[in-house]
């Protein structure tokens, strides 16, 4: 796993980005999976999988969207305290056992609270080697600053 990392003192404002990569694979879906309660075989028994229309495990929702809340969470640690407040998703395509992928988060406001902190409001992604859009997320954190 990498991480694109914005210079240490860019500052958060609208195009500010950070991403990472993550490689799936299939012990990883499933326990994953298992792990958050989904018992769906598409995601634990490659047999099963393999005579859907998706030729495999793949990785479940509640997976990608973690990959996706976590890396706001880890990235925005850094720079303060920082809670989520809001995140919605779009589940556009399967994302397969095998793939690795992109994460990423494009900062779209940010608001100045007058209590303090910032109210930041991004929009995100999990996409494929290909360039395609399997996740597609929109997510609000509240980030105070580190002094």
């Amino acid at each position: 796993m990498t991480e694109f990392e914005p210079a240490a003192a860019a500052p958060i404002v609208p195009g500010y980005r950070f991403s990472r990569t993550h490689a799936f694979d299939e012990e990883q879906v499933r326990r994953f999976a298992l792990a958050a309660g989904d018992d769906n075989p598409l995601h634990h028994d490659a047999e099963f999988a393999r005579g859907t229309r998706f030729g495999g495990l793949i990785a479940s929702g509640t997976h990608t969207t973690s990959l996706l809340m976590g890396l706001t969470a880890s990235h925005f640690a850094k720079k303060g305290n920082v809670l989520g407040i809001n995140f919605s998703v779009d589940l556009l395509r399967p994302v397969r056992a095998s793939e690795t992928v992109l994460i990423e988060w494009n900062v779209l406001s940010i608001a100045a609270r007058p209590r303090g902190g910032s109210i930041i409001e991004m929009q995100g992604w999990v996409k494929s080697a290909d360039d395609r859009t399997s996740v597609l997320a929109h997510g609000t954190v509240l980030l105070n600053e580190y002094n």
